[in-house]
C-alpha cells in the first residue's frame, strides 16, 4: 500500500509540476481596436503568472511594436524581444514587481508617421522637413497616437484589468522609432507616464546620411529643454549599440545626455544612458538587454 501511495504521488507530481513550472502568464489578443485619427490598432496583452488566481493590482507597461514582443510567428523578422521572459527574469531578481504588458502593434506602412514625435516634426524645415515628409506619407499622426494611449486606451485598460493607474506605476517602452515615441510620451504626458524606455532611439528620424546631423541635434536639444522639467520621481532609460544603424546614434545621445544633466537629472538615479559595444539595431540585441532595462527602469522605489 505504501509503495502504491508513493507511486500515485509521483504520477500526480508529474501531472501537476510541469504546468506549474511553465506558468509564464498568458497573452490576450485584440485584433482590431478603433482609435480616433489612427488606423485600426491591434493589441497583445500579457498578464503575469497568478493574475487570474489572485486579486492584487499591477503596474502597467505599454510597449510599441507589439507584434515583435511575444510570439515569433507574429513577428516581422522572425525575431522577438521576448518581453514576457524578460519581465519574469526581472521579477525573479527581486527588484521589480510583475507588470501587465500592453503590446501595441505597429500599423504597417503607417508606423513611421505614427511614431515620429509631432512636436519635433513641427520644428523642422528645409531638407530635414522634406526628408521627414518623404517618410510619413499622409502626414504625422503621433499626436493622435499619444492622445489615444494616454486617454481612451489607458482608460479601457484600467477599467478592464486590475491595474495601479497612477503615474509612478505606468511605463512606456519602445525601440528605434518606438524609442522616439516613448520619449515623446514621457515628455508630453508627464502626468501619465512616470517611466520610459527609449531603446536604440532613431534620433536621425530619417536616413542619417541625408540630413545635417548638427542641425537635428540642436533641435533635439531644444525639444528636450522645453519639455523635460524636473525629475520629480520620474525615470527614463536610454541606450544604443555601436553597429549597423545604431552606429549613427552616439552624437545625438550625447547631446540629450548633456541636456538631462544640465536640467538637474542625475545619471544612475533619474536617467540611464548606456552603450552596448557591438550591438546591432535589431530585436535579438534588444532582447539580450531587456531584463537589464526592466531591472533598472521598473525597479521598486526605495
Amino acid at each position: 500500500m505504501a509503495r502504491l501511495l508513493t507511486l500515485l504521488m509521483a504520477v500526480l507530481a508529474l501531472a501537476v509540476s510541469p504546468a506549474m513550472a511553465q506558468d509564464q502568464g498568458r497573452t490576450i489578443e485584440y485584433e482590431r481596436v478603433p482609435a480616433a485619427g489612427l488606423p485600426d490598432q491591434r493589441l497583445s496583452i500579457w498578464l503575469p503568472p497568478g493574475y487570474d488566481a489572485g486579486g492584487q493590482r499591477y503596474p502597467v507597461l505599454y510597449m510599441h511594436d507589439g507584434h515583435n514582443l511575444f510570439d515569433v510567428k507574429k513577428s516581422n523578422f522572425n525575431k522577438i524581444w521576448a518581453a514576457d521572459t524578460a519581465m519574469l527574469a526581472a521579477v525573479a531578481s527581486g527588484k521589480v514587481e510583475p507588470h501587465i504588458i500592453i503590446g501595441i502593434w505597429a500599423p504597417g506602412p503607417d508606423r513611421h508617421r505614427q511614431y515620429l514625435p509631432r512636436s519635433l516634426y513641427d520644428l523642422t524645415s528645409g531638407n530635414l522637413r522634406a526628408q521627414m515628409d518623404g517618410m510619413t506619407a499622409g502626414g504625422v499622426i503621433s499626436q493622435h497616437y499619444l492622445a489615444w494611449i494616454a486617454g481612451p486606451l489607458k482608460n479601457w485598460v484600467d477599467a478592464s484589468f486590475r491595474t495601479r493607474p497612477g503615474r509612478d506605476d505606468t511605463a512606456i517602452v519602445g525601440s528605434s522609432m518606438g524609442g522616439l515615441m516613448s520619449c515623446y510620451a514621457f515628455l508630453e504626458q508627464p502626468q501619465v507616464f512616470g517611466r520610459a524606455g527609449c531603446v536604440s532611439s532613431h534620433w536621425p528620424a530619417v536616413d542619417p546620411r541625408a540630413i545635417d546631423a548638427a542641425q537635428l541635434q540642436g533641435l533635439w536639444d531644444g525639444w528636450f529643454a522645453a519639455r523635460l522639467g524636473a525629475p520629480d520621481g520620474r525615470r527614463v532609460w536610454m541606450d544604443h549599440g555601436t553597429a549597423t544603424l545604431d552606429a549613427f546614434y552616439a552624437p545625438y545621445q550625447q547631446v540629450v545626455d548633456a541636456r538631462m544633466v544640465a536640467q538637474g537629472w542625475q545619471k544612475g538615479r533619474d536617467f540611464e544612458s548606456r552603450v552596448y559595444e557591438g550591438a546591432e539595431h535589431e530585436e535579438n540585441a534588444w532582447a539580450a538587454r531587456l531584463s537589464e532595462i526592466f531591472g533598472w527602469l521598473l525597479a521598486k522605489r526605495d
